[in-house]
């Protein structure tokens, strides 16, 4: 073979091999690119999803929210209680702590109480009176768990049963002949005969369980042959079982003893406090839901801790309501722009912040290559975070310090915010350059 040929012939090899490593180049970048499309068809999709649950969320929460006005709550009492025509009853009023009425994380909630400013005074139901759950700013008669059905609840606790009813030993009324006889049947005349171990009451309409010995003090016959203790005692255990029923104070009464159903008799030197039915020492702090040891000592219930602002014990939620309140032990409400995730609660970015970025306050993405503490990551509100870790904003938008912003609203947004302006100056200088200087304080103004 000449050697023209053969150079020929390598060449022809190069060229075929140069463009079979071509043709798998080019497969390979196109798999790479439906990859990308199939990553971010993905992304978009879990973008989606998590937008969906946060509207379902948010729905929820607005389901189940209580509030003070007159919308009606989630949980309705058991029993009939109406407000009447030309029933005013007197409102009372109580302390609590203001910090149960902030619902913005930035903005502090201060107490319209004259004496404490962590402290707010609301109208409450006085006792005996409870909130009309269709129409919170009235108050309606309270009959506890008395007066459960067909009859309804008047002014002092009494029950009022319908027409052909009658309020039988369990405070509950009843159907009378000929519409019914409980633990008994009606016969044509209008009279009820009652079935074995009952009898018929005083008045002969309703049918009482029949006890074969006369039942002890404090005692009542609930059910044919047995003696139960009446609404309010309670029998003891082991040695004091054998004083009989005895009264309940709920709470228990403290420096004093329980004479009757939640009243309390003071040891000498002790009285009640805040409308409280326990004995406890004089002492200087509010104390609600906890109990004066002393008079400097506030001994809180199991579930609360001692706050020095309101001088009381507030619900403990542990150290997973920083984003929230602790509104009851382990109970806590989270702020506007967070939702719950488990035991704490999370802030939500609308769009999120891109793979390099982690969501730090409502809407504000922490930037940084390197996880760490919050206070380490550059902020970017209304933003996404990029590769390097810094923030970048969306086509239309400009950034101005930590926030991405349309052009136009600059000026005026640095002119009606001066404080909040050179809060987040200082804090991206200290976030970029600060470390490699020494300085004290900072009390000008960026812009004088």
């Amino acid at each position: 073979m000449s050697p023209l040929l053969r150079s020929l012939c390598l060449h022809s090899v190069l060229l075929v091999l140069f463009l079979c490593v071509l043709q798998a180049v080019e497969l390979q970048l196109h798999e790479q690119q439906l990859q990308q499309q199939r990553d971010e068809q993905l992304r978009l999709r879990a973008e989606q999803r998590q937008r969906d649950l946060l509207r379902e969320q948010e729905a929820l929460q607005r389901r189940l929210s209580s509030s003070t006005t007159t919308r009606k709550p989630y949980i309705i009492p058991n029993g009939l209680s109406l407000p009447r025509r030309g029933e005013h009853p007197d409102k009372c009023y109580r302390e609590v702590p203001a910090v149960f009425f902030q619902y913005d994380k930035e903005v502090k909630i201060v107490g319209n109480s004259s004496t404490n400013p962590y402290m707010n005074v609301i109208e409450i139901c006085c006792k005996g009176w409870r909130r009309y759950e269709y129409d919170w700013s009235q108050c309606v008669p309270d009959c506890g768990e008395r007066c459960q059905e067909n009859g309804f609840c008047t002014a002092g606790g009494r029950c009022e049963c319908f027409a052909d009813f009658v309020l039988n030993y369990r405070n509950n009324c009843v159907p009378t002949c000929p519409l019914g006889c409980p633990h008994g049947r009606c016969y044509l005349n209008g009279t009820c005969q009652c079935d074995k171990g009952y009898e018929l009451d005083g008045s002969r309409t309703f049918c009482l369980p029949q006890c074969n010995s006369t039942c002890g003090h404090n005692e009542v016959c609930l059910e044919p042959g047995k003696c139960s203790c009446a609404e309010g005692y309670a029998r003891g255990l082991r040695e004091s079982a054998a004083l009989g029923c005895q009264p309940l104070c709920v709470p228990d009464c403290g420096y004093g003893h329980c004479v009757r159903p939640n009243e309390c008799e003071c040891f000498p030197g002790y009285k009640k406090r805040n409308n409280s039915i326990s004995c406890q020492s004089e002492c200087y702090m509010s104390c609600d839901n906890g109990f004066c040891a002393n008079s400097t000592t506030c001994v809180c219930q199991n579930g609360y801790r001692y706050d020095n602002r309101t001088s009381s014990c507030l619900p403990d939620c542990g150290d997973n309501c920083d984003n929230g309140v602790c509104i009851s032990p382990g109970n806590c409400r989270c702020f506007k722009g967070y939702v719950r995730n488990r035991e704490r609660c999370e802030a939500v970015c609308v769009g999120g912040c891109g793979f390099y970025g982690k969501c730090i306050a409502p809407n504000v993405c922490g930037c940084a290559i390197v996880p760490g503490p919050e206070s380490t990551y550059q902020r970017c509100e209304y933003g996404l975070c990029n590769a390097m870790g810094r923030c970048r904003c969306q086509v239309g938008m400009t950034r101005f310090i930590d926030r991405c912003m349309s052009p136009d609203t600059v000026t005026t947004y640095a002119s009606m915010n001066p404080i909040k302006v050179n809060a987040s100056l200082i804090q991206e200088f200290n976030l970029l350059l600060g470390r490699h200087f020494n300085l004290t304080t900072l009390t000008d103004m960026w812009w004088l």
